[in-house]
């Protein structure tokens, strides 16, 4: 071969390997990055070319594919109640990708889990359409229609567990939005309407917006008084002046709403007609590294994953007044609704917080179950003994305190009222708490949190958690115990 054949020769070589390089540089190196880039749109047009698996509650699917007529995209999502369940599902869009549960089990619903090689094997065997799976979640319809209902117009939130088991029963949050509305390929006004919205629709307010908790949080303060031996006797005395001034300041008063009787009160007097110079004094004493301790094991302070992700609730680092106010809920004390249901079902379950969770089982769509979610304790906040005390002061609040008006017949129910203030100087409308639980025979099958947003519409007065959110949360719990019988 003469020199210049084979240099001809060794250059055509030359581009063969760069060729062969490069295209297995993209094949296996690149393909994930390809693959996930957002101008791919093959895998939108692959995700909708046959019907989603669906989300299932109570057995009956709560979302739907529908055929389109498009060239790209043959199917699109669409759901039962939307609104109502938003919060649980989030949406699944052609333009504008999935949050929630339909982005979290994405693989699943659209058959491309890895559990699902099967399934897809016989399919294609067979000759028969990709199919997706399903999510089946631990949600109650009934307890979620009366949490829905309950907040109507009003701007909240509610949150309701199994003490025993972590599963959560409802969660709700309002004003909401239909997610079929933003389901197409073409829904992008739908979509910039509801994000420009000031009322903020698509906040899942139940899991990612945190509000000071007000008086809700004295169930806390009261178990940091007793884990940590501040007090042992529910019906003794404590040790609480009037007036009762808070640490470090030119004598800044804590007051109370209206002429209590705090001096001195029992922790059950002081749970029941809600003392704030009682606990905030206890949160002084016990100081802010305890408190903190505290509020953690009651899972404060970190994310929760649901799998949805809840926002980390804040029991902060502070100075000493600012730490005796955060014992009363106030100051930078934060918490979703998600967390203060926590806090009452961990009272309810005798100290034993349950790790809390919505998705029961994944199924495959030949009805084979592929996944089941095992109940799982996430922390011991206070031991047993020091929770049935906690029960009996919580069930006085019920019975003959601030939170009468979620008593049920023939059921007990133990729980705490909270009006929180917020705003420059106090200058918003406050925020109406209620956490409860009911117990029968066979334990607490329900508790409950419930947080209304005052509006300007509202008068301040009528503004109080055994007003607005007790009420709300009696008819969840209601309909929990229903479907228990």
């Amino acid at each position: 071969m003469n020199k210049p054949v084979r240099r001809i020769a060794i250059f055509c070589g030359l581009l063969v390997l760069a060729l062969m390089i490069r295209a297995n540089w993209l094949q296996f190196v690149q393909a994930d990055e390809l693959k996930n880039n957002k101008h791919n749109h093959r895998l939108d047009i692959a995700r909708y070319s046959q019907p989603r698996g669906n989300i299932i509650v109570d057995g009956k699917a709560i979302t739907g594919s529908v055929e389109t007529g498009g060239i790209d995209y043959k199917y699109k999502r669409t759901y039962e109640n939307g609104p109502m369940w938003a919060p649980v599902t989030g949406y699944s869009s052609q333009r504008f990708d999935s949050n929630k549960i339909e982005k979290l089990e994405d693989k699943v619903l659209t058959g491309d889990d890895d559990r699902l090689f099967f399934n897809r094997t016989i399919d294609m065997i067979t000759g028969k359409g990709k199919k997706g799976g399903d999510v089946i979640t631990t949600l109650n319809s009934k307890a979620q229609e009366a949490a829905f209902k309950g907040l109507g117009d009003k701007k909240g939130a509610v949150a309701a567990l199994d003490p025993r088991t972590g599963k959560i029963l409802a969660l709700a949050s309002t004003p909401s939005y239909d997610p079929s509305t933003i389901a197409g390929a073409n829904d992008g006004e739908a979509y910039s309407k509801l994000i420009n919205d000031k009322n903020q629709p698509m906040l899942n307010r139940a899991l990612s917006q945190t509000y000071p908790p007000g008086s809700t949080f004295k169930v806390v303060t009261a178990a940091a008084a007793l884990e940590n031996g501040l007090y042992k006797d529910v019906d003794s005395k404590t040790d609480s002046p009037l007036p009762w001034y808070l640490p470090d300041t030119a004598k800044l008063e804590l007051k109370n709403e209206g002429n209590l009787p705090c001096k001195d009160a029992s922790l059950r007097e002081a749970l029941r007609v809600s003392c704030n110079s009682v606990f905030g004094k206890i949160s002084a004493d016990l100081g802010n590294k305890k408190m903190i301790e505290e509020a953690d094991k009651f899972g404060f302070n970190k994310p929760i994953d649901t799998p949805v992700r809840a926002v980390a609730s804040i029991y902060p680092k502070d100075n000493r007044p600012q730490n005796a106010m955060a014992g009363i809920g106030q100051a930078s004390n934060r918490v979703t609704p998600l967390q203060m249901a926590m806090v009452a079902s961990a009272v309810a379950n005798n100290g034993k917080l349950m790790e809390p969770y919505m998705v029961d089982k994944l199924r495959a769509p030949n009805l084979n179950v592929i996944e089941t979610h095992q109940p799982k304790q996430l922390s011991q906040p206070v031991s047993a003994e020091n929770a049935q005390k906690l029960q009996s002061i919580m069930e006085t609040v019920v019975q003959s305190g601030t939170g009468t008006s979620a008593q049920i017949n023939g059921v007990t129910v133990g729980g705490k009222t909270g009006t929180a203030q917020h705003g420059v100087d106090n200058s918003g409308n406050p925020y109406a708490w209620f956490i409860s639980y009911a117990k029968t025979g066979d334990g607490s099958p329900v508790a409950v949190a419930v947080v209304i947003e005052g509006d300007n519409d509202t008068a301040r007065d009528d503004i109080a958690g055994g007003k607005l959110a007790a009420p709300i949360a009696k008819s969840v719990m209601e309909a929990v115990l229903k479907t228990e019988k």
